[in-house]
């Protein structure tokens, strides 16, 4: 469906009527309108599941749970506005030429979508080929964006194939069926090298999916047997071969620095076993004001901390609330909400004589971050999250699938611990090794290897992205010093 979801909107906005070739274009204002309209019906049927969990979690009545779920579809809609506000001018002042500019212009529109206000990257247009993995494999060239940039130029040329004459038409399926075939043959090959798992250092993972239902994650009466599942459960880990296990994000019903009892045994743990630990926990600063923090901990064999990480990228409306002055009318999510800090740098993870990384929850929907670990020499990269948030909603699937394109992106494995699912191992093509179900309580142990080889996103970053809006900045600039052209001459 992706290669043509965009079909109907690029189509309209040409201002095509059936004649070939006439395409008079929209102007911004209509454009902005109809990618709006786009955005908002994808969007609401996307991230839905927002409504539920500020309902359920931030105690806030449904009518209000449900207009704070439409602030954020509308707010991601507009950036699909302005993509097509954009393609609208463009298709004006270059005719159908301004179909593929108006696939950079998409790409610009979603690089920002992931960057202004701290960023809300979530679902871009690229994810949606993740499991077509010929295709998928462009993302270690160009990241997440270059594969956005190929399926809205996938649905510029079918939608040029609609508007345009025989002739034109010809081109099109020729240009596109061209595309389509070089990125899945370059891909297929890489595939099939496999180079990247051929190589490097083994290490046997275990993943601790505990199952920990969200109210009873900090219930002090249910504290005791929480803990104890984890110590079971990282016992059947260690005896089923694993050598470096993981637990999922704030697994500890304490936080792990003041609480001595709970420490001990953790630290016992995993001083008996001689396997390091990674889980999540939330920490305290403290100082003039106290500072709380969404932290990973890792500690090394012998049971002490070798480092510890904290999350840079906090989940707006769950960690903390933007806005919190203008949106007066959400007082009871503002106060059900912590109001955590975010951690300032990325922190490498030493694992058996390897660096490994780790993104916390949502955070690992942002490229640039996982990049960073990559940069600073981490040969596995590593998830912990908590989705119990979302109960049997689409979210942890999407949130599973974005974990997925890192692992493409940066050429690395990538495990994954998650408290109710989706837990699971995945290679450096994106290839699904491992993966539960959600809901049930398993430990999953299987192999991930240290890989130290960089792909060319891993080197370049996000130049694709960067590119499209220099692309588009000069288009629009061009528009400004150029007569419009009449639709009899499009």
């Amino acid at each position: 469906m992706a290669f043509v979801a965009l079909v109907p909107l690029w189509a309209a906005l040409t201002g095509w009527h059936g004649r070939p070739n006439h395409l008079p274009g929209q102007t911004f204002s209509r454009g902005f309108f109809l990618g709006l309209l786009t955005g908002v019906v994808h969007y609401a049927g996307t991230v839905y599941w927002t409504g539920a969990t500020v309902r359920t979690f931030g105690g806030l009545p449904w009518p209000v749970a449900i207009v704070t779920a439409l602030l954020l579809v509308f707010y991601m809609a507009l950036y699909t506005g302005l993509a097509a506000g954009l393609t609208g001018r463009l298709v004006r002042a270059y005719g159908w030429v301004g179909l593929p500019l108006g696939a950079a212009a998409w790409v610009s529109a979603e690089y920002l979508r992931g960057w202004l206000f701290g960023g809300f990257p979530w679902i871009p247009l690229g994810n949606s080929m993740v499991t077509l993995l010929p295709i998928a494999q462009l993302a270690s060239a160009g990241g997440v964006y270059a594969l956005s940039l190929f399926v809205a130029l996938v649905n510029a040329g079918f939608a040029t194939v609609i508007v345009s004459g025989p002739r034109r038409q010809r081109q099109a399926l020729a240009i596109t069926a061209t595309l389509i075939a070089t990125t899945a043959l370059w891909g297929g090959l890489r595939l099939s090298a496999n180079a990247l798992v051929e190589g490097g250092t083994p290490v046997t993972v275990g993943l601790v999916q505990a199952n920990i239902a969200q109210v009873d994650k900090w219930n002090g009466a249910k504290a005791g047997q929480i803990v104890e599942r984890y110590l079971e459960m990282t016992r059947t880990a260690v005896a089923k071969g694993a050598t470096f296990v993981l637990w999922p994000e704030s697994a500890t019903p304490f936080y792990f620095d003041e609480e001595p009892v709970g420490q001990t045994l953790v630290r016992n743990l995993v001083e008996s076993t001689g396997v390091p630990l990674l889980f999540g926990t939330d920490e305290i600063e403290r100082g003039a004001r106290n500072q709380y923090y969404n932290s990973a901990f890792m500690l090394d064999s012998g049971g002490a901390t070798a480092a510890v990480y904290r999350k840079m990228h906090l989940v707006p409306f769950g960690e903390y609330v933007p806005f919190k002055d203008l949106l007066f009318f959400v007082k009871p999510l503002v106060e059900a909400v912590s109001d955590f800090s975010p951690g300032r740098y990325v922190t490498m993870l030493p694992v058996n004589g390897h660096m490994a990384s780790t993104a916390i929850c949502y955070e690992v929907t942002y490229p640039s971050l996982i990049r960073e670990g990559v940069r600073q020499g981490s040969e596995l990269l590593t998830t912990i999250t908590n989705d119990a948030w979302y109960g049997e909603s689409s979210a942890p699937f999407q949130h599973f699938e974005m974990a997925t394109m890192r692992a493409i992106e940066q050429g690395r494995y990538l495990v994954r611990a998650a408290n109710t699912g989706i837990t699971g191992i995945v290679d450096p093509y994106g290839r699904v090794l491992a993966r539960t179900r959600l809901g049930e309580t398993t430990v999953v142990v299987g192999e991930a290897r240290f890989v130290q080889v960089r792909t060319l996103y891993a080197t370049m970053g996000d130049r694709v992205a960067h590119a499209a809006i220099i692309l588009t900045v000069l288009a629009l600039a061009a528009t400004l010093r150029r007569p419009w052209p009449s639709p009899s001459t499009i």
